[in-house]
């Protein structure tokens, strides 16, 4: 468990405030505490004991840590690492949320995590090219069980294992860092070689644990293949796609342009606008902060609703669930599939 924040990562901070117009809660509350520049000095704050770790909490759980304010920060400040650290500190005993504990429960070993893709079929376990290795994910398991099937048809250089965890993700964003780096470890002893990965958040993750050149998101890989695709055609005409960005994905590994490179070459892409900006789901937030989760996604929906899509692709679980509940509850009929979903209906 972390005692202090690294003192090094918040020297960086200059409080310049490049941060604030691309942060989510400081656009919804117009509060300067609820922007990364605000919470940062409250973290020197609290690191100089001048106020309690308990005062901390709100502003702690307010934030999306989508990581929006890192590409923009002059300063190279690595906030999605305070952040991690922040509530490793704070999320402790009573003061971690309820929910998270029990998705924590949930993953807690193998076998559970294994139990999940008993629900409803995922793919199926086969040996392949021993090197490249397809991560199963935990709650991707059944939620949609459909990704995994799809990238095992489209992809047979793969190799599947149902004998893996979770990568550890969850707990590094919800209070449990260092437990999440083992987790990630024991995940990349499991899976030599390449891991490829249908989320952008566990991607992230492994990434900074394991290093750049262990893992791959699939549309990453994908685009590396230079395999054909036709395109899709509905009714006589190209499908009209839009695309929303995995933050972690983007803001964390820098990846954005192959999925909508890939989405191109399949029908007539359309740029959502603010595509960069969170949906709201951001992990476990829309689970812990529905009302600001569903005021940060409302725009979204309309501007959805407006350019009239067929589909909205997304290269997330956490992303994929949060669109496709809105969409349906504001009665949009634009489909929300996972990249591979589609690819694959352009080389059946």
């Amino acid at each position: 468990m972390t005692d202090k924040f690294t003192q090094s990562k918040l020297d960086r901070c200059i409080s310049c405030g490049y941060c604030l117009p691309a942060c989510p809660t400081y656009q919804l509350t117009g509060d300067e505490q609820s922007s990364p520049r605000g919470r940062i000095t409250l973290m020197r704050a609290l690191q100089d004991g001048k106020m309690p770790f308990s005062e901390g909490l709100e502003q702690s759980s307010l934030c999306l840590g989508c990581r929006a304010c890192e590409p923009v920060c002059p300063a190279g400040v690595e906030y999605g690492v305070l952040l991690e650290e922040w509530r490793e500190i704070s999320w402790q005993g009573k003061n971690r949320p309820l929910i998270v504990r029990g998705l924590f429960e949930a993953v807690k070993s193998t076998w559970r995590v294994r139990s999940m893709g008993l629900v409803s079929p995922t793919a199926r376990e086969r040996k392949s090219d021993p090197n490249l290795n397809l991560m199963m994910g935990c709650f991707e398991r059944v939620l949609f069980p459909k990704v995994s099937r799809t990238v095992a048809r489209i992809a047979p250089e793969l190799s599947i294992t149902k004998n893996q965890g979770c990568c550890g993700a969850l707990h590094a964003h919800n209070g449990e860092l260092e437990r999440g780096k083992e987790m990630a470890k024991e995940l990349g002893d499991k899976l030599p070689g390449t891991i490829l990965t249908t989320a952008g958040g566990c991607a992230a993750h492994l990434a900074a644990v394991l290093g750049n050149e262990r893992v791959n998101e699939f549309s990453q890989w994908w685009s590396a293949q230079e395999k054909l695709l036709k395109p899709i055609e509905k009714n006589g005409k190209k499908i009209r796609i839009g695309f929303q960005d995995s933050c972690h994905l983007r803001n964390g590994l820098g990846i954005f342009k192959q999925p909508r490179e890939i989405l191109k070459s399949l029908g007539d892409y359309v740029e959502i606008p603010d595509a960069s900006g969170c949906c709201g789901a951001a992990g476990s937030y829309s689970l812990l902060q529905r009302k600001n989760s569903r005021k940060i996604i409302a725009k979204k929906i309309e501007d959805i609703r407006d350019l009239n899509l067929d589909y909205v692709i997304t290269v997330n679980p956490g992303c994929t669930r949060q669109l496709a509940t809105t969409l349906r509850r504001s009665r949009v009929k634009t489909r929300v599939l996972h990249i591979a979903q589609l690819i694959e209906m352009a080389v059946s």
